[in-house]
């Protein structure tokens, strides 16, 4: 049974499932009735990082145009250009089995792409969520449901996934950062 968690709350994922190894982390949502011309284009990405919360280099940054990486323990499904249909819009899977002993966290972020030369932001977003999934028998094992206003936002930190004392917990994040991709890049450390 799926476990619905609110802002802040985090959650052990290993510690007490020690078989859990590999699991997709789906990202969802809908964009609201928009007449700007454009259509919306989201953005899945993960940011590996060490002990200190930085990336150690563009290898560890996982997005549309860097699906893996070296160790192959993180890898993006695809980029999803429209975010129409039902389900996930956008799965980054994860096996912890392959995960480099330095990565100590995992932020999964979204973001509009173009969002300042479009007119676009997270205000104009609906129905957003993030899921993980036991990629081995398809349960569901969480949801986290984004409930906030995101009124001037182009980029959010949805979840985290992070190492405790040797085992993986989820962390449900939620905040919005203005700036778009390039924000949280220089946040986590990388140079744009």
């Amino acid at each position: 049974m799926s476990i619905n968690l609110q802002k802040g709350q985090k959650i052990d994922l290993t510690k007490g499932n020690p078989g859990l190894k590999n699991v997709i982390v789906g990202l969802g949502w809908d964009t609201n009735k928009y007449s700007g011309g454009f259509d919306f284009d989201l953005d899945a990405s993960a940011f590996l990082c060490n002990e200190d919360g930085m990336v150690k280099n563009e290898n560890d940054f996982i997005f549309y145009n860097n699906l893996t990486n070296p160790s192959k323990s993180v890898t993006h499904t695809g980029d999803n250009r429209t975010g129409e249909g039902e389900g996930d819009d956008e799965q980054i899977k994860v096996d912890f089995s392959k995960m480099p002993e330095n990565i100590k966290k995992i932020a999964f972020t979204v973001t509009i792409f173009e969002a300042k030369e479009r007119g676009q932001n997270f205000g104009q977003v609906s129905n957003a969520y993030v899921r993980l999934v036991d990629e081995a028998t398809g349960t569901e094992l969480l949801r986290y449901d984004l409930a906030e206003d995101f009124s001037i936002e182009t980029a959010i930190v949805v979840c985290e996934i992070y190492k405790h004392n040797n085992d993986w917990r989820f962390n449900a994040v939620g905040s919005g950062y203005q700036g778009g991709l390039a924000a949280l890049c220089r946040s986590f450390g990388l140079s744009v």
